[in-house]
């Protein structure tokens, strides 16, 4: 019989787009290579509960932010046998473009945030465009006004949502970051979203270029270590390498989603 407490773990990648390693570490890097960007959104289920993980962005968003976009977030999980308009919670790692844009393809859902998230979001630290600029404001607003239709549950630091799936406030990239912490047949895997966009980041304790405090970026990858079982555990929120580490789950779901509660073929 499966266990109640332990979870199937996706990640379903919607967009893609190309880069530079020097954008995407603090300081440069030496290495002036191509460096890809993938986008994700996750998937957490067993018999009982289903949590997805953050809602990605639209086709007009992709123009507006030039990036290439290959699925909309809820087609993804459709291949999954995922209906976004009955699923009932939604796990918001942070309020960026990329990780809440497609909110209103959930309608029933429940939003779970943390109260540090929203206050960066809508306070004083807007009107810098180093911060504002990765925000859209109409998708922000938008999760105010389903705070006061009652669809938004705040967080403050480590909550427990169900036996074997809790969030854990990191900050860093943003003021209110969360990662998800899943109990599952292989071990505590810890959904780090943008705490560290590639692994590099968080094996080679180096930044991403956007950050708000670069020193709870860093505390944030000893926070990962204590909460995954292994660093072969910790599933990074943009890394292409997701994808090769990690078995497709069939044939045809090959380079669009992979199952995170089986062990990696390599990290």
């Amino acid at each position: 019989m499966p266990k109640h407490d332990e979870y199937e773990v996706s990640a379903i990648r919607y967009a893609t787009r190309e880069g530079r390693r020097r954008d995407h570490f603090v300081g440069g890097d030496p290495h002036d290579a191509p460096h890809a960007m993938d986008y994700f959104v996750w998937l957490v289920r067993n018999e009982q509960r289903t949590f997805v993980v953050d809602t990605g962005f639209n086709a007009q968003m992709a123009v507006k932010r030039n990036r290439q976009f290959l699925r909309t977030p809820k087609d993804g999980l459709a291949m999954l046998g995922v209906d976004a308009s009955e699923v009932q919670d939604v796990i918001i790692t942070h309020l960026h473009y990329d990780h809440i844009g497609t909110f209103d393809d959930f309608p029933k859902a429940r939003f779970h945030l943390q109260d540090a998230e929203m206050n960066f979001a809508t306070g004083r630290h807007m009107c810098e465009g180093f911060f504002s600029h990765a925000y859209e404001v109409e998708e922000v607003v938008g999760m105010v006004r389903l705070v006061y239709k009652d669809r938004v549950s705040f967080h403050s630091g480590t909550h427990e949502l169900a036996p074997g799936v809790s969030l854990h406030h990191l900050g860093g990239h943003t003021a209110g970051l969360q990662c998800v912490r899943v109990k599952t047949k292989r071990g505590w895997v810890v959904l780090a979203s943008d705490a560290s966009h590639y692994y590099e980041h968080f094996q080679q304790r180096r930044c991403f270029t956007l950050a708000f405090n670069l020193g709870d970026m860093l505390n944030a990858y000893r926070t990962l270590d204590e909460l995954a079982d292994s660093p072969e555990h910790i599933i990074p929120g943009h890394d292409p390498l997701v994808l090769t580490y990690y078995q497709a789950i069939s044939p045809a779901l090959e380079g669009i989603a992979v199952r995170l509660d089986v062990p990696p073929r390599t990290v």
